[in-house]
């Protein structure tokens, strides 16, 4: 919807209470918004398990991945090897938890390469410069339809299996499709009252588009990274069974897959524990994009909302502090009229 993120009451409490809410108490007030949702508290626990994990994992595994017994493969889960072992007698659960580091290294390096490059797109394609924001359209249009598959396979040509390859393979692919879902929103703040009067108060273009423009697309921009990331977790999956993705000597989740799936009639349980944890920490993924996007959005959340509020009141005179929290309260009731008179007109 045009006002959702046009006109944001957020800016206007900016600039009435001269005192703000610091990053810490933010932050606490989106965390405890999200633990307060089922969605947003499942994301949060599997995401910290999938963290700790990984930090635990460089010290420690049930037992050495490069431990082998070609006397015990295939076997069951037991007391000495809690998932069981793979074909080459080797521990599952200490590859999966070898594995959780490297996957979440792809991860954060796609959703950081995918991050910059959408967002120096948005910025040339919302640029006044009508030939420039023209020219990067087109090529984006153009450039999103090569698939990631494909891509990875260039890629892998002159680099070779590598994580490399996974990499710059997601974070072009989904930097394009991030520019192309947020360059909407940008427009649409672009063509606001305060980024007009910040234009002609003599601000550069790179100032306002951090300052104005990327504040407003943040919730999209949240639920497209948090997407990026889940995906690439499958892509990794997906690159490596073709043979193009992390090389056969580091752990990952996709080489427990790999390994094991010419199998699954024989020995299913090798694949479920892999593809269990997959599936896990995708979801996971994407229901913390929609929970986060919830959560830090003044508009949609209104703990957050009261938690500015409070703390522009609190530098106020006692008599001033009284009559902006009835102001607050009438601004309020007009933002949540308009939520519900927006969702009823869809």
């Amino acid at each position: 919807m045009s006002w959702e993120h046009a006109d944001r009451p957020r800016l206007g409490l900016k600039a009435a209470f001269p005192g703000r809410l610091g990053s810490f108490g933010r932050t606490r007030v989106v965390l405890a918004s999200m633990w307060r949702k089922v969605s947003g508290r499942y994301s949060l626990i599997v995401l910290a398990i999938w963290i700790l994990v990984s930090l635990v994992s460089r010290f420690w595994t049930p037992v050495p991945i490069w431990t082998t017994d070609g006397y015990r493969i295939w076997q069951a889960p037991s007391r000495a090897h809690l998932l069981g072992t793979d074909g080459t007698g080797a521990d599952i659960l200490s590859w999966l938890m070898a594995g959780s580091a490297t996957n979440l290294a792809i991860s954060l390096l796609a959703v950081v390469l995918s991050g910059v490059l959408g967002l120096l797109l948005v910025m040339a394609m919302v640029s006044r410069r009508s030939g420039v924001s023209q020219t990067v359209v087109v090529l984006v249009d153009a450039l999103i339809s090569l698939p990631t598959v494909l891509l990875a396979l260039i890629l892998a040509v002159p680099l070779g299996p590598s994580i490399a390859v996974v990499v710059v393979a997601c974070g072009f692919g989904y930097g394009l499709n991030l520019a192309r879902i947020v360059r909407p929103q940008a427009l649409l703040a672009a063509e606001s009252d305060y980024v007009q009067a910040a234009r002609n108060s003599g601000v550069g273009a790179f100032r306002i588009f951090c300052t104005h423009l990327v504040p407003n697309v943040v919730p999209v921009l949240c639920v497209q990274l948090s997407m990026s990331a889940g995906t690439s977790v499958l892509a990794e999956a997906g690159l490596t069974y073709l043979g193009v993705g992390v090389p056969s000597g580091l752990p990952s989740w996709g080489h427990s897959l790999t390994t094991s799936v010419k199998f699954i009639n024989v020995f299913p349980l090798t694949v479920l524990w892999p593809g269990l944890v997959v599936t896990m920490v995708v979801v996971a993924l994407n229901l913390f994009g929609d929970a986060l996007r919830d959560a830090i959005d003044p508009v949609t959340n209104p703990t957050l909302r009261a938690a500015v509020a409070a703390a522009g009141r609190s530098a106020l005179p006692s008599a001033e502090r009284q009559e902006m929290s009835a102001q607050l309260d009438d601004s309020s009731h007009h933002v949540e009229n308009a939520i519900h008179a927006g969702e009823g007109g869809q």
